[in-house]
């Protein structure tokens, strides 16, 4: 796989995400939903501080560490992409690998820059954000928040009241609110995670050959 095809992928995802993102954060305020497609699929402004789908990482210092960790690996996958394309890795491979480092990218960008240029969105106040002047938004940089808005919740209903444990109680799938960035990533892992064998097999063959062809030089 070229190069200027990993940019393009990289970049188009990056751009409907933000693009999203944006959409929703100077339209909505937070806790609004509106239904897209029936009750099933929603859009719901909710804002993280942690990681993909919500998931937290101890208050304002491990905020910096997070966004800081984020940025680290996004630099190093740089590299590593960089790598994978030049040494002519599988091509289902390098879009797994495009897929994770686009949507770490994604949320990097939330991460490092909308506390800077956006107002706050606050669930109480009901207001909706707008783009204030750079460095006069709600959070010093590296401490913006992700914002979140695809909601699926495809089941929505109760457990049977006899049922254990959990009787009567409400049972809902999928839960998670997530964005763009969230969803590149998940699909690349799981891909690369069912065809690794296939990802790999190839270029361990291939390996194995320019091993084996050297070795017959040699002798």
């Amino acid at each position: 796989m070229k190069a200027k095809h990993v940019i393009i992928l990289i970049a188009a995802i990056i751009l409907a995400d933000q693009a999203l993102k944006f959409y929703i954060k100077l339209h909505y305020y937070a806790g609004e939903e509106h239904n897209v497609i029936g009750n099933w699929f929603r859009l719901h402004f909710v804002e993280n501080e942690g990681m993909a789908w919500g998931w937290k990482f101890g208050g304002g210092f491990g905020k910096i560490i997070l966004t800081l960790f984020r940025l680290v690996a996004v630099i190093w996958g740089t590299f590593l992409l960089r790598d994978f394309i030049r040494k002519k890795y599988h091509t289902g491979f390098i879009i797994c690998a495009s897929l994770i480092y686009a949507g770490a990218l994604g949320n990097l960008i939330d991460s490092m820059f909308y506390g800077l240029i956006f107002e706050n969105s606050d669930v109480f106040a009901q207001n909706v954000a707008k783009l204030v002047p750079f460095g006069s938004g709600y959070a010093n940089f590296l401490h913006g928040r992700v914002v979140d808005m695809l909601y699926f919740p495809i089941i929505d209903t109760y457990y049977p009241k006899w049922f254990p444990v959990w009787g009567g109680e409400r049972f809902e799938f999928f839960e998670p609110v997530f964005n763009i960035a969230d969803a590149s990533i998940s699909v690349g892992v799981i891909v690369l995670l069912l065809f690794q064998n296939k990802f790999f097999g190839k270029k361990h063959a291939e390996a194995e050959k320019e091993t084996a062809a050297k070795e017959a030089k040699v002798s």
